[in-house]
């Protein structure tokens, strides 16, 4: 079977140009789009590098914005650019599909994006990036006692695959593991299930990070395996199966399960339309909006769509290392990736100076009623440039239902609202071009 490899690859970047960059950021395939805008220009007033102005001046001038605000608001929910951005991820799924990092469907969507971005008006360069290639083999399993079932199953990203004759093994189900340490001796020679409940992505997320062969979740995703540890396959079966033979096994049942070709790939399931294509859109559309609207800030916005985000970041990590020489430069990052369903605010991760800005700069958001700034922006792609100190920010939305879909084939055009992405779009738009545009530079 084919294993893992290195294979080389491109990222797209689009920006409205002006000087210093600033980052709009997603995660799909590593994209840099950098645009030039015709647009109305400022007066000569050159944008500063360090912030020389005291902080109530700053809040002072961005209370100025209202007026382009609202403007960037109605254009993005009421007026010619309503659901736009919608109609962009429609057409860019169902065109593609998913897009496994190294497939040739991630080729496909890099070039559809770039030629439609080009299209769009918007300045766009490719940058390479080597990349993790990994593909999914066929996969099955069935549970044969105390009864025949099939079990509905997706091997996680990066697992080996079984022998040819695939493996059958009697299951030992735990729901954690420290009861997997204490039960260490049961677990010899069989399968493990992880009956583990979901409490947050960044609790149950170490399950898919194993050292044995296990089910985790219904959902796929990437895992990582020990350093001097035998590799052994890893999946995911549903919660119901996991619930079903843990059950059984609380009656003292013998359950034995019968896995084939369990040679998997990442999440080659769905068309990735929350995770994270609406990301996407709403970035691109952000600097659609502010050029359809002929304005100029004084700094580039660059929006960048990121390849092997599922593989830890592996593209932003390579961006990161090509262009931090340049990190003085940097105003702020943004990243989306927890989907684009109503928008509740913005998280923040700077310091208090820089917060006070932000807080004037969400502020501009009351026709959309997203006015709240709260800490700790978060994300893969965007974290390198915020512990190195740029100041980041995520887009938080109402996401109950995010986990729902992550990493399955439920993940569809069938997930997204166009009037929630016209107002993830808006607000993206508003805090990218006021931040860009001010006269100083985020203090940092």
């Amino acid at each position: 079977m084919a294993g893992e490899m290195q294979e080389d690859a491109e990222c797209l970047v689009m920006a409205l140009k002006a000087g210093v960059p600033f980052i709009l950021s997603l995660f799909m395939f590593v994209s840099t789009l950098s645009s030039q805008c015709d647009c109305h220009p400022h007066p000569a007033r050159a944008a500063s590098n360090h912030t020389e102005r005291k902080v109530s001046d700053m809040i002072a001038e961005v209370a100025g914005y209202a007026d382009v605000a609202k403007k960037i608001i109605d254009l993005a929910v009421f007026g010619a650019a309503q659901n736009r951005s919608y109609r962009r991820l429609a057409d860019f799924t169902d065109t593609i599909g998913n897009r496994v990092s190294g497939s040739h469907n991630l080729e496909l969507a890099i070039k559809y994006m770039y030629n439609t971005i080009t299209k769009d008006g918007l300045d766009v360069h490719l940058e390479p990036v080597k990349i993790p290639h990994w593909v999914r083999g066929k996969e099955s399993a069935e549970m044969i006692m105390p009864r025949a079932k099939s079990l509905a199953i997706l091997g996680l990203g990066s697992s080996v695959g079984t022998p040819p004759e695939g493996i059958e093994a009697v299951v030992l189900v735990v729901e954690s593991f420290e009861e997997l340490k204490r039960r260490a001796n049961e677990a010899v020679g069989k399968i493990v299930v992880f009956n583990q409940p979901f409490v947050s992505y960044g609790e149950t997320v170490a399950y898919r990070v194993m050292y044995i062969f296990v089910f985790v979740s219904p959902h796929t995703g990437w895992q990582d395996y020990q350093d001097g540890v035998n590799r052994i396959p890893t999946a995911c079966i549903t919660v119901e199966d996991a619930e079903l033979m843990w059950r059984m096994a609380q009656r003292g049942q013998k359950i034995v399960v019968v896995l084939l070709s369990g040679h998997l790939d990442s999440w080659d399931v769905g068309q990735g339309a929350m995770d994270d294509g609406g990301g996407a859109m709403i970035s691109w559309e952000a600097l659609s909006l502010i050029r359809d609207l002929g304005l100029r800030p004084r700094r580039t916005l660059r929006t960048v769509l990121w390849t092997a985000e599922e593989q830890g970041g592996v593209g932003a990590q390579q961006y990161y290392n090509l262009h931090k020489i340049n990190i003085s430069n940097f105003d702020l990052v943004m990243e989306s990736d927890l989907g684009t369903f109503t928008p509740l605010g913005l998280q923040f991760t700077g310091n208090d100076a820089a917060r006070k800005v932000m807080e004037e700069v969400v502020k501009l958001l009351a026709p959309i009623n997203t006015t709240k700034l709260e800490p700790h922006g978060e994300g893969t792609d965007i974290s390198p440039w915020m512990q190195a100190g740029v100041p980041g920010a995520s887009l938080h939305v109402a996401d109950s239902r995010y986990f729902w879909f992550h990493h399955s084939e439920g993940d569809t055009m069938s997930v997204q609202d166009p009037r929630e992405m016209n107002l993830c779009s808006a607000l993206w738009a508003v805090v990218a071009y006021v931040v860009a545009d001010l006269e100083d530079m985020l203090p940092r």
